[in-house]
């Protein structure tokens, strides 16, 4: 009997032994093969994989923000990069979960701003927001994040959609609308430059509207996920000025309930490691530690918490 005791525990030990040396396998869901979300948690898999012993983390290509957060809270991935805005909506229940509150949602950081371009048909003589009252208006596809951000924005300057001729286009769709003439103006959030708009400057030219400092601290006062940016002149053709924006911001979401060490050591390893991030994609060399606690209000998973209290980012 005490052979067997003793056989046990030596069998006990090396089973143990074995379950510290098997791989973490983890899903990080992304978007589309085409855009920029799956290339850009491709390469944030790979830090995690090449630097963190035992982790194996697979970007999977999915249908983005919306897909994503209903997959980490049924537990069928454990990260994912989505807008910070659409992870409010999924995290309190409204907008476009109105009472389908998702459970299981946190925050490691955000990562990069998806600019809110408004821009109008240089014939249109469309120049601030106000303008667009009565005007035909793309604001993305229906119960899109864009459709959203098109309706704060115009809510603050006291418009509602019945007051503008309300289209639902793509971007393709929307640039391609002000360039034959069948639209006015439309919004458009993404990473700057956005490829549609840029094509529409090139060959019909473009406005971009602003949006005011009182008008865009109001809005972030309202919504904690909006950040204050500028489109930089000369970002398309024939803009030469800057022009004052509100970006919502790409995140990295966890699972809640992921243990603290973990999301701890791949939060650290990540934000240590952004060179090699801004080596793998363009979008990495505009992610930093001290913006990626920013434009946050679903809260931080502890373990995202403890590395950016520790370099003093987060109080």
């Amino acid at each position: 009997m005490k052979k067997l005791s003793v056989l046990a525990a030596v069998l006990a030990g090396l089973i143990a032994l074995s379950g510290c040396n098997e791989k973490k396998n983890y899903i990080l869901a992304t978007g589309g093969t085409s855009g920029t979300y799956y290339p850009f948690g491709g390469a944030i898999a790979n830090i995690w994989n090449t630097k963190i012993e035992n982790m194996n983390v697979t970007a999977q290509a999915t249908g983005a923000s919306a897909e994503n957060l209903r997959l980490i809270s049924k537990g069928d991935a454990e990260f994912a990069t989505v807008q910070n805005d659409v992870m409010d909506y999924a995290y309190n229940g409204t907008d476009m979960f109105e009472g389908n509150k998702l459970a299981n949602l946190a925050s490691i950081g955000t990562l990069y701003p998806e600019v809110v371009q408004i821009a109008a048909s240089a014939a249109s003589g469309i120049d601030s927001i106000d303008d667009l009252r009565g005007k035909r208006v793309s604001v993305g596809d229906a119960g899109s994040g864009v459709e959203f951000n098109a309706k704060q924005i115009l809510d603050a300057h006291g418009i509602s959609f019945s007051e503008i001729k309300k289209n639902n286009l793509s971007f393709k769709e929307s640039a391609e609308g002000l360039q034959n003439g069948t639209l006015d103006a439309c919004f458009v959030t993404a990473g700057v430059p956005n490829s549609a708009l840029q094509e529409l400057a090139f060959t019909a030219g473009l406005v971009l509207i602003p949006v005011s400092n009182e008008k865009a601290d109001a809005i972030c006062a309202k919504y904690g996920f909006y950040t204050k940016t500028v489109i930089p002149a000369g970002t398309y053709k024939g803009t030469d000025v800057d022009v004052q924006a509100l970006a919502i911001k790409a995140t990295l979401a966890v699972n809640a309930n992921l243990d603290e060490n973990t999301v701890y050591a791949m939060t650290k390893a990540l934000f240590e490691n952004l060179d090699e991030l801004g080596a793998a994609h363009a979008k990495g060399k505009e992610v930093t530690a001290a913006s990626a606690v920013t434009g946050i209000s679903v809260p931080f998973h502890p373990g995202a918490a403890k590395y950016f209290k520790e370099i003093g980012v987060l109080n």
